[in-house]
């Protein structure tokens, strides 16, 4: 009985050493780290949703083929505030402007911007000046340029156009 004893403490003392071995291993790789450092936790950046302020004067511009998404978008404004008097509505001289966006000429603007874009269904809102010379109004002025994307004559994209 006493070589049965031997033999058990024999495998359990190689079965310990082959456990330590691995761990030892796998710290020296460092598979495994002893004292990791605690990950930072993320907090959430919020998102700013805007300001509806409808003594913004609006210019909406149609980039697309589609006739009438102007008068549309003027339509939603005046029903949701804006008075008719301050929103404009026009063709653009392009037609293929791909996503709609809602331009701004002031960093304090940006949440104006924001506010319509959201009014009208969301928007893409970039700071830009470039339509700031059609401001007549002197005035704080929008601009929405109708892209492709609200067109319902326009293919999605380039894969949907029938190959010919």
């Amino acid at each position: 009985m006493n070589g049965w004893v031997v033999l058990l403490w024999s495998f359990v003392a190689a079965l310990v050493l082959i456990i330590a071995g691995i761990f030892g291993s796998l710290v020296v790789m460092g598979r495994i780290e002893l004292f990791p450092a605690a990950a930072p936790s993320a907090a959430p950046t919020p998102e700013e949703t805007g300001v509806v302020d409808p003594t913004y004067s609006v210019m909406i511009l149609n980039a697309t083929p589609d006739e009438g998404l102007d008068d549309q978008m003027r339509d939603t404004l005046i029903n949701t505030g804006w008075p008719a008097g301050i929103v404009f509505a026009s063709d653009s001289a392009s037609d293929d402007f791909a996503t709609t966006t809602v331009y701004y000429v002031n960093d304090e603007d940006e949440l104006a911007a924001i506010g319509l874009a959201g009014v009208i269904g969301g928007a893409e809102v970039r700071q830009d000046d470039f339509y700031a010379d059609l401001n007549d109004t002197g005035g704080k002025q929008l601009t929405v340029v109708i892209g492709l994307d609200r067109s319902a004559s326009a293919p999605e994209t380039p894969e949907d156009t029938p190959a010919p």
